[in-house]
């Protein structure tokens, strides 16, 4: 399995706090059958995002696990308007290890109405966003159509694989399925910032989508799609999203 969501390298941002907890959590994810992680740490207002450090601590980390797993550097990039303009600027700064693939999260409190012009300039720029769990995000589990839209222009959907075993709660859990049962998820993963919650397993993640998508899709959603992000190609794993209206449920 390959995790492209993770927040490993320690005392960056709200993820890891100690390298003794970045190696526990590679041993971890190794051990549940990962070969391959990307540190994405924040880039934000809190988060200062310095490339060229960040690819030092990942070669220290790298050297400390060994051959036990791949790592790679990429960026978990909050969309604003002054990272905007820099990644237009720098285009390569914030992509995962030599790809044209980028995450993308989008604030908890605004969606604003130029954001699916966002992406298709960050297309024009040559980087493909990878939309990050869209299913814990309040606004978009309210109007989830923008989710399938997006998927439709030719964005990436990332799903955190613990939305889908109960860890966010129930209103989570069903946001993540409807996006299943409308074909708009094309990538799990971990989001892992520690060894106790938010922890860098896939392996249960990946049994709850087969109940879902069956075996042959989840199998895809955490090895072929994204090793094919790793190496910069198409999904070979993209539907067509089924568009149709949102029903919210009881509770939801």
């Amino acid at each position: 399995m390959v995790d492209i969501h993770s927040h490993i390298l320690p005392e960056v941002d709200d993820g890891s706090k100690s390298w003794e907890t970045s190696v526990a959590m590679c041993r971890m994810a190794a051990a549940d059958g990962i070969t391959h992680q990307v540190a994405t740490p924040h880039a934000n207002d809190r988060y200062h995002y310095d490339r060229d450090y960040l690819q030092t601590l990942v070669a220290q980390l790298q050297q400390k696990v060994g051959d036990a797993l791949k790592l790679s550097l990429g960026c978990d990039f909050h969309l604003s308007y002054d990272n905007m303009q820099d990644v237009l600027a720098n285009p390569a700064r914030y992509a995962i290890d030599g790809t044209h693939y980028m995450l993308v999260e989008l604030s908890n409190y605004s969606v604003p109405q130029q954001t699916t012009d966002c992406f298709t300039q960050l297309g024009d720029r040559g980087i493909t966003a990878i939309i990050t769990h869209p299913e814990r995000n309040p606004i978009l589990r309210e109007s989830p159509q923008l989710v399938l839209e997006w998927a439709e222009q030719g964005c990436v959907i990332q799903v955190t694989g613990s939305a889908l075993t109960g860890f966010w709660g129930d209103r989570v859990r069903r946001a993540a399925r409807w996006l299943f049962e409308h074909d708009a998820v094309h990538v799990l993963a971990t989001d892992a910032h520690d060894t106790e919650k938010r922890i860098p397993v896939l392996s249960t993640a990946r049994d709850a989508a087969a109940e879902i998508c069956g075996d042959e899709v989840a199998d895809a959603l955490v090895d072929a799609n994204p090793a094919a992000i790793l190496h910069s190609q198409p999904l070979p794993y993209f539907p067509r999203p089924v568009l149709g209206s949102y029903r919210r449920t009881s509770g939801a």
